[in-house]
């Protein structure tokens, strides 16, 4: 599978979409409404809540599984246009659609699923301003969507402490240029504090991101144990091929995984500024965790090695979707 995938041919994205569709059956099934939590925005409550009355809860897993699929192409578009490996492949959307299928929390319409969509963003006008001499309007863009992420999923906002050095290590950035993205992330809570002053709606604490100290209270269990195993090993396996490969690398690809490392570090403290009491939040984990395990399927000489590690993964979310708890 995973020497399939390696080969850039159109038709791997069928071959992606219908192994997806086969690892993620179970989530098809059942009741899967939105998930909603204390401390969820407005906006992602009306989202949830329109999604709830309107649709289904078979069309509602159809929409998350089409969401899902749609931030794999856009995480493997983002690692080819920048050459992250040394090859063109599809190696890094079956890595998120795999990765995702590791916890139930993670194939539920949520908050931190919607977040995910515009981090994705962020990377791709990250990468671009790569010494750029004009790059007001990306950088503008990129305080946008962070604004955006916040605004659906309030611990987003932390990314913040990402963005801005982020900045730092792709281009000299000035300081107005700071303030350009911090006017962007500004944008979108201004737009909803002037439709609170013009309906007249007193509820201005809605405003203000809601942040909450908190240790998600998840229950162990064996599942969860080989979840974190098989998230943790080939994550490391692709750290360790991109680390001994980084001397082969263009300087440019070299700061880009540097910012897909620093992301995953920051993301790993996200569920603890929440009040969810589930490992929701750690979504905004699974681009990085995919773009190093991609690393894993592609750069081992021994083909058995990263097949063996590959249906490995494969053979534990099958397992676990059929006979483990919460999907």
């Amino acid at each position: 599978m995973t020497g399939i995938l390696k080969q850039k041919n159109p038709a791997n994205i069928l071959l992606v979409l219908v192994c997806s569709i086969l690892i993620k059956l179970p989530a098809f099934s059942g009741t899967h409404l939105p998930a909603i939590n204390d401390g969820d925005t407005v906006l992602y409550r009306s989202i949830a809540g329109l999604l709830s009355s309107r649709f289904s809860s078979g069309t509602i897993s159809v929409i998350t599984f089409v969401l899902l699929f749609m931030q794999a192409m856009m995480l493997n578009r983002l690692i080819n246009e920048n050459r992250m490996i040394q090859k063109q492949t599809y190696l890094p959307a079956m890595s998120y659609m795999l990765v995702t299928s590791l916890l139930p929390e993670w194939n539920v319409f949520s908050a931190p699923l919607l977040a995910n969509t515009f981090i994705l963003f962020i990377f791709f006008m990250l990468f671009k301003t790569y010494n750029r001499d004009r790059a007001r309007g990306a950088i503008y863009n990129i305080g946008l969507a962070l604004g955006i992420a916040a605004f659906v999923y309030s611990p987003s906002l932390v990314f913040i402490i990402w963005v801005l050095p982020g900045l730092l290590v792709m281009r000299s950035v000035k300081l107005n240029e700071w303030l350009i993205c911090i006017m962007g992330i500004l944008t979108p809570f201004y737009i909803y504090a002037a439709y609170l002053l013009l309906f007249d709606t007193q509820n201005w604490k809605s405003i203000l991101p809601a942040f909450s100290f908190n240790i998600p209270d998840f229950q162990q269990s064996f599942w969860l144990a080989g979840s974190i195993l098989f998230l943790v090993i080939p994550f490391l396996t692709g750290g360790y091929f991109v680390q001994i490969n980084l001397r082969r690398m263009l300087i440019q690809v070299r700061k880009d995984w540097s910012l897909v490392l620093i992301h995953l570090l920051l993301s790993l403290s996200v569920p603890f500024l929440s009040k969810q009491q589930h490992l929701e939040g750690l979504m905004l984990c699974t681009i990085s965790f995919a773009s190093f395990q991609s690393s894993a399927w592609f750069y081992p000489r021994a083909g058995w090695f990263s097949g063996f590690l590959f249906w490995g993964v494969v053979l534990f979310v099958v397992a676990y979707q059929y006979w483990g708890p919460g999907w």
